[in-house]
């Protein structure tokens, strides 16, 4: 039987058949995706074949079909492991906070970058506007004009007084979409004013880090009742960049990008070379000097930059 994975607890997967019934699965022993190594071989968002275990209401996974593309994180610290966070996107939402949590211009550099590494078109949506200062609105249009000037669309948002809500709601209409930002971003509560019905547990921010607690513990896909799926991941504290060559790097940077074919060396990498037109746009401020920060702690594989 085919069908599709729309929860993961690390060693049950719950597989929506074909026929809308829903098993809870596991993996066969040996079962292994090739050529990429991660924790989780299946992700949420995946399309797998499975077959009944005999006399039970469980299946066994046995088969992965070929993904369209997925998003995958490497944790920071020294396990280094990688996750495939969901898989067969149409897109995915970065939910962004200015304070508590504060999400760094790094860490969402860093998950752009992955998003453009496997083809995801990416949103950044900047959420808790209602707490937001007169100077933190003014940081906060600084933040969307480095994006929006490199072609990300940039939202802004208040889950908790329902602030552009049916902006989202058009945003997500029919399409597959993970969401994903820092623990205590308001992640479980945007989904909730986005889609009452569902009732995600909310969390406090931890008082002592100014971090989220965890809420979310597992990756879940939500049906929308107006059409389209969501994938709910767990907060991410930090967010490693994986499987990217240096060479490649500059090439899911929109605004290097544009620039690589009128360097004067074919290879340059844009760290010191003369003649390099990514260097020059920094100088004269066409590329933000956070993002070429950005790119410098990717290359340098200085995954923990703010």
């Amino acid at each position: 039987m085919r069908g599709l994975v729309t929860k993961s607890t690390g060693s049950w997967y719950q597989v929506l058949a074909d026929e809308g019934e829903r098993v809870e699965c596991r993996i066969k022993g040996k079962f292994r995706t090739k050529g990429i190594k991660t924790t989780n071989p299946i992700a949420v968002g995946d399309w797998v074949v499975f077959e009944m275990e005999p006399g039970q209401e469980t299946g066994v996974i046995t088969h992965l079909e070929p993904r369209k593309n997925y998003i995958i994180r490497k944790s920071v610290n020294l396990s280094k492991q990688t996750q495939i966070i969901g898989a067969n996107l149409d897109q995915a939402i970065l939910v962004v906070t200015l304070a508590s949590p504060p999400t760094s211009l790094g860490f969402i550099d860093r998950f752009l970058v992955t998003a453009e590494a496997y083809s995801i078109p990416a949103i950044l949506v900047f959420n808790k506007l209602d707490l937001f200062s007169e100077e933190g609105l003014e940081i906060l249009q600084e933040y969307k004009a480095i994006y929006e000037n490199i072609g990300y669309a940039c939202y802004e948002v208040s889950a908790q007084e329902g602030t552009n809500m049916d902006v989202l709601r058009a945003i997500l209409k029919d399409k597959i979409t993970l969401v994903s930002g820092h623990s205590g971003v308001g992640k479980s509560t945007l989904i909730n004013a986005i889609e009452p019905s569902v009732q995600l547990k909310t969390g406090e921010i931890s008082d002592w880090s100014d971090k989220g607690k965890h809420t979310t513990t597992f990756a879940e896909m939500i049906d929308l009742s107006f059409g389209g799926k969501l994938i709910d991941t767990p907060g991410i504290r930090e967010l490693g960049v994986v499987d990217i060559e240096k060479e490649e790097l500059s090439h899911f940077f929109p605004e290097m990008r544009a620039r690589l074919n009128t360097c004067r060396f074919n290879n340059c990498q844009h760290i010191s070379e003369p003649g390099c037109m990514v260097l020059e746009a920094v100088e004269l401020g066409e590329i933000e000097p956070s993002r070429y920060d950005s790119y410098l702690s990717i290359y340098n594989k200085q995954d923990s930059r703010g």
